[in-house]
């Protein structure tokens, strides 16, 4: 917890030193609240990815997986990654984020015909570098 701690002042001072990230952090701060304040506070806390959905991966190109991440302060990006029921990496990249603000929409570039069994891992990332992972497995039959 203690080099927890530290972290989040070296990152706060970090912000301070960044007029433009700085500046983000100031926009959020409420009242008796420092751009400094919000951005040690971020540090403390990891986004959080609330569900990814399959319904509409069917393992073919073109195919979307939604991921519903949200922070405190800002998801800075969601990374997906897919195997197969074997283990065996398929494909991973940057999905994107949706107009609610809450989704992050990741298309499939690599057919996978062997959908069931399958697992879609995403990780979400926010400014100060924490990182939240979540796996589903895509059922059998």
């Amino acid at each position: 917890m203690q080099n927890r701690f530290k972290n989040a002042i070296v990152y706060g001072k970090a912000v301070m030193n960044d007029p433009e990230l700085k500046a983000e952090y100031e926009k959020a701060a409420k009242k008796d609240q420092s751009a400094y304040n919000v951005a040690v506070r971020d540090a403390f806390k990891a986004p959080e990815i609330q569900g990814i959905n399959t319904g509409l991966y069917t393992g073919e190109i073109g195919s979307k997986i939604t991921v519903r991440a949200f922070d405190d302060f800002k998801v800075a990006g969601v990374r997906v990654k897919i195997t197969n029921a074997g283990g065996v990496v398929l494909e991973q990249g940057d999905a994107l984020q949706q107009s609610n603000g809450l989704d992050w929409l990741y298309t499939a570039s690599v057919l996978n015909d062997g959908v069931q069994g399958s697992r879609v891992v995403a990780s979400a990332v926010d400014l100060p570098g924490n990182e939240t992972v979540m796996e589903v497995v895509i059922p059998v039959g």
